[in-house]
């Protein structure tokens, strides 16, 4: 067992909205948010937050009331959160991204009763029996005070509520406390010096715990939170030249895009000093040239976001995969057997993890709690308990503590948890599938990837589109398989269990494909397929493919990009790529592309030529 206790919780009594309060009245012309040309200081977050707080009092919001957000990321999401938790609630971020029957059930899940929405926003709202207050029509709450509503916080109430993927077919809404928020804060602001002249970002998708950890730890001291457009905060080079601009000192990015902006080319002038990491297993390690410190962090939504935490050295200094470092500060991590007995240094155990970050349980779900949530054996505190991650770990010598894997079928796709249980249950009630198992496959190193096995009813022939949208409707993006393997059956194990090892890997003759492969039409197409296919991991792409379809993501859209610079000699952007997501498409542009880069350059005495139309070029 080993904890972090060099700063205790009782020297800062306040919660963090109570923070957030205190620096609004030290610094109130502070810069608290930006957003393009929306800038807002701490008077102008503070009075925001407290009007729209006595509105949601009003309504009957207060402690342990979730209040739901649906809200894109922006100066109006971060005031809305501030304004529940003054008001005593506690708040659930719902992306519009997610579909509309799952976030129906997560409102019902949590007992939503009021939703904070904007005007364009509104109308896709899943109906419910929730009011809606829309940030629009100001006049529902402008009328109230500025001062703050005067709510007794206690450590122990509801501070926010997010939903993560669940092995019973329906995702499980973890409840975090605000002695979890205080604990992360604390930490935070102490281990990586945060003051007042800091200038933070905040990117992460909403549904994400990590977007909890942008905010909060530097409101609570009066640094400011800059917040990228849509565009930017997915595009490395983009990301790095606003990181830059806007002179941003700490950021958070997810694994993969993290490991991306490793690669780049820093300037001289760039202020970033801390780029904070986690979500998945880090493969990289950050060169000396770099003018920032690279720190990998480790935690589950139902620790408060972050249990450990520690500086990656450099490849010149350090070889092999990084750490996920040591617990941070109030955070107990044991490595136990199955018999939680405590297993030596370098033995793999599964990690169990406990103190003030733990989460209160699931929402309405008893049994769940019970069984993840357990005693805490080592503890004659009463009610102390640990949470068993399901994560395999060891204790190197130096103390820190490297990932191995997971204990159960629990996944992570992109920085999310993904319980494979809940794909294959939805994939199950369609009426074309008898049995269906989702395994993540990793046939490149780095580059994971969810594939599904299907049996079909006979004489059925659905097609990879059928499959998807059927689980498109229920379940996010970062759900949906990549690939559906059709197998006459599942292969099973002496003793009956699914086989996992005897899964084949997908290839063109087991593969459901949207449409029947036609042949390429042109040269362009040929050449663009023989791309995309290495990229997408599979062995041939048709020109009806649709990139994100088959498994395309923004990250692996900027290395298409990159290729097909590489290789044709014209740049395509990555709103062209999402405006022309085909194979057929795609090659369609770059030919024009290529027709007006030739045009261009025999124009007699040309030395500039108009960009194409369609948001086509850099």
């Amino acid at each position: 067992m080993s904890s972090n206790h060099n700063r205790q919780l009782e020297r800062v009594p306040s919660c963090v909205p109570e923070m957030v309060t205190a620096q609004a009245a030290a610094t109130p012309e502070q810069i608290a948010l930006v957003a393009g040309t929306e800038v807002l200081t701490y008077a102008d977050l503070n009075r925001r937050a407290n009007q729209l707080a006595h509105h949601l009092r009003a309504l009957g919001v207060g402690t342990d009331k979730v209040v739901g957000l649906f809200l894109e990321r922006s100066p109006s999401m971060v005031v809305a959160a501030l304004a529940v938790l003054k008001a005593g609630g506690a708040y659930l971020p719902l992306d519009s991204a997610v579909p509309a029957e799952r976030l129906a059930f997560m409102l019902r899940e949590a007992g939503v009763e009021v939703v904070v929405t904007r005007s364009g926003m509104a109308a896709t709202v899943p109906a419910g029996n929730w009011q809606i207050v829309d940030l629009d029509l100001r006049a529902q709450f402008d009328h109230y005070p500025g001062d703050d509503p005067r709510v007794e916080l206690a450590l122990e109430d509801l501070a926010y509520v997010i939903f993560t993927s669940g092995s019973t077919g329906k995702p499980k809404g973890v409840e975090i406390t605000h002695a979890g928020l205080r604990n992360l804060v604390l930490w935070h602001v102490g281990a990586f010096q945060v003051t007042p002249e800091d200038r933070a970002s905040h990117q992460a998708s909403l549904g994400f715990d990590a977007a909890v950890w942008e905010v909060w730890p530097y409101l609570a001291v009066g640094a400011s939170l800059y917040i990228p457009s849509e565009d930017i905060r997915k595009q490395p080079e983009a990301l790095r030249d606003w990181f830059v601009e806007n002179r941003i000192t700490i950021t958070f990015l997810a694994t993969a895009l993290a490991e991306s902006m490793l690669a780049l080319d820093w300037p001289p002038q760039t202020a970033l000093r801390t780029l904070l990491t986690g979500a998945d297993v880090l493969r990289r390690r950050p060169a000396e040239k770099l003018p920032f410190t690279l720190v990998n962090n480790y935690g589950p939504t139902e620790c408060t976001v972050v249990a450990t935490s520690g500086v990656v050295a450099t490849a010149e200094n350090q070889t092999g995969r990084p750490t996920i470092g040591r617990p941070i500060d109030n955070t107990l991590v044991y490595v136990l057997d199955e018999q939680m007995k405590p297993v030596a240094d370098g033995i793999p155990g599964e990690l169990f993890l406990g103190g003030p970050s733990l989460a209160r349980g699931y929402c309405n779900r008893p049994d769940l709690t019970e069984q993840k949530f357990v005693r805490n054996p080592f503890s004659a505190q009463p009610g102390s308990r640990l949470y068993r991650t399901g994560d395999l770990v060891r204790r190197l010598p130096e103390g820190e503590l490297e990932f191995m894997g997971r204990a159960d079928e629990q996944i992570k796709i992109r920085g999310y948890r993904v319980e494979p249980e809940e794909i294959v249950a939805v994939l199950n009630s369609h009426p074309q599938v008898e049995n269906a198992c989702v395994i993540a496959r990793e046939d490149q190193a780095g580059e994971k990837r969810l594939v599904a096995y299907v049996e079909v009813v006979s004489g059925a022939t659905p097609s990879a589109g059928t499959l998807r949208d059927h689980l498109r409707k229920q379940l996010p993006d970062y759900m949906i398989p990549t690939a559906f393997v059709k197998l006459a059956s599942l292969p099973l194990s002496a003793s009956g269990k699914l086989d996992r090892q005897a899964l084949p890997a997908p290839e063109s003759a087991n593969v459901l494909r949207d449409q029947e492969f036609t042949g390429w039409q042109s040269i362009v197409e040929e050449r663009l397929a023989a791309v995309i296919a290495p990229l997408l991991q599979v062995d041939r792409v048709g020109p009806h493919d649709n990139f994100f379809l088959m498994g395309g993501h923004s990250l692996l859209g900027t290395q298409l990009l990159a290729k097909i610079s590489e290789t044709f000699g014209v740049e395509l952007t990555l709103l062209g790529l999402f405006d022309h997501p085909t194979l057929a498409e795609m090659s369609s542009e770059i030919e024009k592309l290529i027709l007006q880069k030739i045009a261009q350059e025999e124009a007699p005495g040309a030395d500039y030529a108009p960009a194409p139309t369609g948001g086509s070029t850099r």
